[in-house]
Protein backbone atom coordinates (compact mmCIF):
# COMPACT_ATOMS: atom_id res chain seq x y z
CA UNK A 1 0.00 0.00 0.00
CA UNK A 2 3.17 2.13 0.17
CA UNK A 3 3.82 3.61 -3.20
CA UNK A 4 6.62 5.62 -3.86
CA UNK A 5 7.39 6.21 0.43
CA UNK A 6 3.70 7.39 0.24
CA UNK A 7 0.30 6.18 1.42
CA UNK A 8 -2.33 5.49 -0.91
CA UNK A 9 -4.90 7.59 -0.47
CA UNK A 10 -7.53 5.57 -1.22
CA UNK A 11 -6.76 2.28 0.67
CA UNK A 12 -6.94 1.62 4.40
CA UNK A 13 -7.28 -1.21 6.93
CA UNK A 14 -9.56 -0.58 9.88
CA UNK A 15 -8.51 -2.66 13.00
CA UNK A 16 -10.68 -3.78 15.21
CA UNK A 17 -10.14 -4.76 18.94
CA UNK A 18 -12.14 -5.86 21.26
CA UNK A 19 -11.97 -7.84 25.13
CA UNK A 20 -15.02 -9.76 23.54
CA UNK A 21 -15.95 -11.24 20.44
CA UNK A 22 -15.67 -8.04 17.78
CA UNK A 23 -19.06 -8.14 16.55
CA UNK A 24 -20.11 -4.85 17.34
CA UNK A 25 -16.28 -2.85 16.33
CA UNK A 26 -16.52 -4.71 12.99
CA UNK A 27 -20.09 -4.32 12.28
CA UNK A 28 -19.49 -0.65 12.88
CA UNK A 29 -16.42 -0.04 10.76
CA UNK A 30 -17.91 -1.76 7.98
CA UNK A 31 -20.98 0.48 7.95
CA UNK A 32 -18.54 3.82 8.36
CA UNK A 33 -16.34 2.33 5.23
CA UNK A 34 -19.79 1.69 3.14
CA UNK A 35 -19.88 5.08 2.85
CA UNK A 36 -16.40 5.94 0.81
CA UNK A 37 -17.35 3.73 -2.30
CA UNK A 38 -13.79 4.10 -3.82
CA UNK A 39 -11.61 2.69 -1.10
CA UNK A 40 -10.05 -0.09 -1.18
CA UNK A 41 -10.33 -1.62 2.39
CA UNK A 42 -9.50 -4.27 4.98
CA UNK A 43 -11.23 -5.01 8.16
CA UNK A 44 -9.09 -7.19 10.40
CA UNK A 45 -10.68 -8.36 13.87
CA UNK A 46 -8.70 -9.36 16.96
CA UNK A 47 -10.99 -10.60 19.73
CA UNK A 48 -10.17 -11.38 23.29
CA UNK A 49 -7.47 -8.42 23.72
CA UNK A 50 -6.97 -8.94 27.82
CA UNK A 51 -2.89 -7.93 27.45
CA UNK A 52 -0.93 -5.00 26.48
CA UNK A 53 1.17 -7.24 24.45
CA UNK A 54 -1.24 -7.88 22.23
CA UNK A 55 -1.91 -4.52 21.70
CA UNK A 56 1.89 -3.64 20.78
CA UNK A 57 1.41 -6.76 18.25
CA UNK A 58 -1.41 -4.62 16.40
CA UNK A 59 0.21 -1.33 16.59
CA UNK A 60 3.21 -2.95 14.95
CA UNK A 61 0.96 -4.16 12.56
CA UNK A 62 -1.11 -0.89 11.83
CA UNK A 63 2.34 1.10 11.41
CA UNK A 64 3.01 -0.27 8.40
CA UNK A 65 -0.23 0.74 6.00
CA UNK A 66 -3.07 3.49 6.60
CA UNK A 67 -5.35 2.72 9.29
CA UNK A 68 -7.93 3.18 11.27
CA UNK A 69 -8.22 1.27 15.23
CA UNK A 70 -11.63 0.86 16.49
CA UNK A 71 -12.02 -0.50 19.93
CA UNK A 72 -14.52 -1.68 22.11
CA UNK A 73 -11.93 -2.36 25.56
CA UNK A 74 -13.70 -1.82 28.76
CA UNK A 75 -11.07 -2.25 30.56
CA UNK A 76 -9.74 1.42 31.56
CA UNK A 77 -6.03 0.52 31.44
CA UNK A 78 -6.18 -1.21 28.14
CA UNK A 79 -8.23 1.45 26.40
CA UNK A 80 -5.63 4.17 27.77
CA UNK A 81 -2.87 2.10 26.38
CA UNK A 82 -4.74 2.03 23.05
CA UNK A 83 -4.72 6.20 23.33
CA UNK A 84 -1.68 6.89 24.26
CA UNK A 85 -0.08 4.21 20.99
CA UNK A 86 -2.08 6.00 19.05
CA UNK A 87 -0.95 9.43 19.72
CA UNK A 88 2.81 7.76 19.70
CA UNK A 89 1.95 6.78 16.70
CA UNK A 90 0.19 8.66 15.24
CA UNK A 91 -2.67 5.91 14.16
CA UNK A 92 -6.48 7.55 15.07
CA UNK A 93 -7.99 5.53 17.27
CA UNK A 94 -11.94 5.58 17.91
CA UNK A 95 -13.64 4.39 21.41
CA UNK A 96 -16.99 3.10 20.75
CA UNK A 97 -17.66 2.21 24.42
CA UNK A 98 -16.99 5.28 26.38
CA UNK A 99 -18.99 7.48 24.93
CA UNK A 100 -22.23 4.88 25.76
CA UNK A 101 -21.05 4.33 29.04
CA UNK A 102 -20.45 8.16 30.52
CA UNK A 103 -23.78 8.86 28.78
CA UNK A 104 -25.64 6.05 30.53
CA UNK A 105 -23.27 6.62 34.31
CA UNK A 106 -24.34 10.28 34.23
CA UNK A 107 -28.00 9.50 34.30
CA UNK A 108 -27.80 6.03 36.54
CA UNK A 109 -25.84 8.11 38.86
CA UNK A 110 -23.39 5.39 39.03
CA UNK A 111 -20.16 3.66 37.77
CA UNK A 112 -20.20 0.88 35.30
CA UNK A 113 -18.06 -2.45 35.93
CA UNK A 114 -16.03 -1.89 33.03
CA UNK A 115 -15.56 -5.96 33.26
CA UNK A 116 -14.78 -7.72 30.34
CA UNK A 117 -17.09 -10.09 28.20
CA UNK A 118 -20.21 -9.67 30.41
CA UNK A 119 -22.02 -9.94 27.05
CA UNK A 120 -20.66 -13.04 26.07
CA UNK A 121 -21.34 -14.44 29.71
CA UNK A 122 -24.94 -13.60 29.02
CA UNK A 123 -24.89 -14.89 26.09
CA UNK A 124 -23.83 -18.22 27.35
CA UNK A 125 -26.35 -18.08 30.35
CA UNK A 126 -29.07 -17.65 27.63
CA UNK A 127 -27.94 -21.25 25.74
CA UNK A 128 -27.32 -22.82 29.07
CA UNK A 129 -31.04 -22.52 29.58
CA UNK A 130 -32.41 -22.97 26.59
CA UNK A 131 -30.38 -26.35 26.63
CA UNK A 132 -31.90 -26.72 29.77
CA UNK A 133 -35.66 -26.35 28.86
CA UNK A 134 -34.78 -28.60 25.91
CA UNK A 135 -33.51 -30.74 28.24
CA UNK A 136 -37.14 -30.81 30.82
CA UNK A 137 -39.12 -31.33 27.57
CA UNK A 138 -37.16 -33.92 26.24
CA UNK A 139 -37.10 -36.23 29.37
CA UNK A 140 -40.35 -35.11 30.97
CA UNK A 141 -42.82 -37.62 32.20
CA UNK A 142 -40.08 -40.15 32.08
CA UNK A 143 -39.88 -40.32 28.43
CA UNK A 144 -36.44 -41.91 28.63
CA UNK A 145 -34.57 -43.21 31.76
CA UNK A 146 -31.54 -42.11 30.09
CA UNK A 147 -32.19 -38.35 31.08
CA UNK A 148 -31.72 -39.52 34.90
CA UNK A 149 -28.12 -40.33 34.72
CA UNK A 150 -27.28 -36.53 32.64
CA UNK A 151 -29.67 -34.60 35.10
CA UNK A 152 -29.11 -32.14 37.24
CA UNK A 153 -32.25 -32.52 39.45
CA UNK A 154 -34.68 -35.52 39.08
CA UNK A 155 -37.95 -34.92 40.03
CA UNK A 156 -40.16 -38.15 41.12
CA UNK A 157 -43.91 -38.61 42.23
CA UNK A 158 -47.33 -39.77 41.09
CA UNK A 159 -49.44 -37.69 38.79
CA UNK A 160 -50.62 -34.28 39.33
CA UNK A 161 -47.59 -33.45 41.68
CA UNK A 162 -46.56 -30.43 39.80
CA UNK A 163 -43.24 -32.30 38.65
CA UNK A 164 -44.06 -30.85 34.30
CA UNK A 165 -44.31 -26.79 35.86
CA UNK A 166 -41.76 -27.60 38.20
CA UNK A 167 -39.02 -28.93 35.73
CA UNK A 168 -39.63 -25.89 33.23
CA UNK A 169 -39.27 -23.52 35.96
CA UNK A 170 -36.07 -25.18 37.26
CA UNK A 171 -35.10 -25.37 33.50
CA UNK A 172 -35.41 -21.54 33.29
CA UNK A 173 -32.64 -21.73 36.15
CA UNK A 174 -30.24 -23.08 33.94
CA UNK A 175 -31.04 -26.98 35.76
CA UNK A 176 -31.28 -29.75 33.26
CA UNK A 177 -34.48 -31.93 35.07
CA UNK A 178 -35.99 -35.28 34.38
CA UNK A 179 -38.44 -36.49 35.44
CA UNK A 180 -40.35 -39.51 36.56
CA UNK A 181 -44.03 -40.02 37.47
CA UNK A 182 -44.26 -43.25 39.89
CA UNK A 183 -46.98 -45.58 39.10
CA UNK A 184 -47.48 -48.97 40.97
CA UNK A 185 -48.44 -51.02 38.12
CA UNK A 186 -44.86 -50.10 36.47
CA UNK A 187 -41.13 -50.56 37.92
CA UNK A 188 -39.45 -47.48 38.32
CA UNK A 189 -36.01 -46.96 36.14
CA UNK A 190 -33.55 -48.75 37.39
CA UNK A 191 -31.05 -45.49 37.42
CA UNK A 192 -33.35 -43.80 40.10
CA UNK A 193 -31.56 -46.07 42.24
CA UNK A 194 -28.11 -45.51 40.74
CA UNK A 195 -28.68 -41.78 40.92
CA UNK A 196 -26.94 -39.65 43.79
CA UNK A 197 -30.09 -39.58 46.18
CA UNK A 198 -29.13 -36.17 46.88
CA UNK A 199 -30.23 -34.86 43.52
CA UNK A 200 -33.14 -37.11 43.41
CA UNK A 201 -36.79 -35.12 44.53
CA UNK A 202 -39.91 -36.18 45.90
CA UNK A 203 -43.10 -35.11 45.78
CA UNK A 204 -46.23 -35.84 47.22
CA UNK A 205 -48.57 -33.98 48.26
CA UNK A 206 -52.61 -34.02 50.11
CA UNK A 207 -55.03 -37.38 48.92
CA UNK A 208 -57.71 -34.66 48.33
CA UNK A 209 -56.05 -31.88 46.77
CA UNK A 210 -54.98 -34.28 44.28
CA UNK A 211 -58.53 -35.61 43.86
CA UNK A 212 -59.72 -32.24 43.34
CA UNK A 213 -56.98 -31.78 40.70
CA UNK A 214 -57.38 -35.26 38.95
CA UNK A 215 -61.22 -34.74 38.81
CA UNK A 216 -60.64 -31.21 37.25
CA UNK A 217 -58.04 -32.61 34.79
CA UNK A 218 -60.87 -35.43 33.46
CA UNK A 219 -63.27 -32.86 33.19
CA UNK A 220 -61.15 -30.76 30.48
CA UNK A 221 -60.24 -34.29 29.03
CA UNK A 222 -63.82 -34.69 28.55
CA UNK A 223 -64.03 -38.06 30.49
CA UNK A 224 -66.03 -39.09 33.44
CA UNK A 225 -64.85 -37.96 36.39
CA UNK A 226 -65.31 -40.47 37.98
CA UNK A 227 -62.61 -42.61 36.16
CA UNK A 228 -60.34 -44.48 38.78
CA UNK A 229 -57.19 -42.33 38.09
CA UNK A 230 -59.56 -39.51 40.49
CA UNK A 231 -60.80 -42.23 42.88
CA UNK A 232 -59.26 -41.24 46.25
CA UNK A 233 -58.43 -44.79 47.08
CA UNK A 234 -56.64 -45.03 44.44
CA UNK A 235 -54.43 -41.89 45.27
CA UNK A 236 -53.67 -43.20 48.72
CA UNK A 237 -52.40 -46.35 47.30
CA UNK A 238 -50.70 -44.65 44.81
CA UNK A 239 -49.56 -42.47 47.51
CA UNK A 240 -48.61 -44.86 49.82
CA UNK A 241 -46.27 -46.75 46.66
CA UNK A 242 -44.29 -43.48 46.00
CA UNK A 243 -43.35 -43.03 49.16
CA UNK A 244 -41.91 -46.27 49.67
CA UNK A 245 -40.13 -45.88 46.86
CA UNK A 246 -38.68 -42.19 47.62
CA UNK A 247 -37.91 -44.23 50.78
CA UNK A 248 -35.64 -46.72 49.31
CA UNK A 249 -33.97 -44.03 47.37
CA UNK A 250 -33.35 -42.09 50.51
CA UNK A 251 -34.46 -38.45 49.03
CA UNK A 252 -35.55 -35.49 50.13
CA UNK A 253 -39.57 -35.27 50.10
CA UNK A 254 -41.76 -32.04 49.25
CA UNK A 255 -45.29 -32.01 50.00
CA UNK A 256 -46.52 -29.88 47.38
CA UNK A 257 -50.25 -29.29 48.16
CA UNK A 258 -49.67 -25.68 49.63
CA UNK A 259 -46.98 -24.34 47.69
CA UNK A 260 -46.27 -22.66 44.70
CA UNK A 261 -43.80 -23.43 42.40
CA UNK A 262 -41.25 -20.89 42.68
CA UNK A 263 -41.62 -22.10 46.84
CA UNK A 264 -41.07 -25.59 45.85
CA UNK A 265 -38.23 -24.51 43.86
CA UNK A 266 -36.42 -22.64 46.02
CA UNK A 267 -36.25 -25.46 48.52
CA UNK A 268 -34.53 -28.01 45.98
CA UNK A 269 -32.37 -24.92 44.47
CA UNK A 270 -31.06 -24.64 48.32
CA UNK A 271 -30.91 -28.16 48.78
CA UNK A 272 -28.61 -28.59 46.03
CA UNK A 273 -26.38 -25.50 47.12
CA UNK A 274 -25.93 -26.88 50.52
CA UNK A 275 -24.71 -30.41 49.39
CA UNK A 276 -23.45 -29.19 46.13
CA UNK A 277 -21.88 -25.83 46.57
CA UNK A 278 -20.46 -24.63 43.50
CA UNK A 279 -20.57 -27.72 41.86
CA UNK A 280 -24.69 -27.75 41.76
CA UNK A 281 -24.19 -27.83 38.03
CA UNK A 282 -21.52 -30.40 37.86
Amino acid sequence: MNKGGKWMKNSLTVYVLSDSIGETGELLARAALSQFNSVKYHVRRFPFITEEEQIIEVFNEARKEPSVIIFTIVIERLKKFIEDLGREYNIPTVDLMTPALDAMSSVLQFQPKRESGLIRKLDENYFRKVEAVEFAVKYDDGKDPRGIMKSNIVLVGISRTSKTPLSMYLAHKNYKVANVPLVPEVPPPKELFQKDSRRVIGLVANPIKLNEIRQERLKSLGLDNNANYANIDRINMELEYSKEIMKKIGCLVIDVSHKAIEETAGIIIDHLKENFGDKVFD
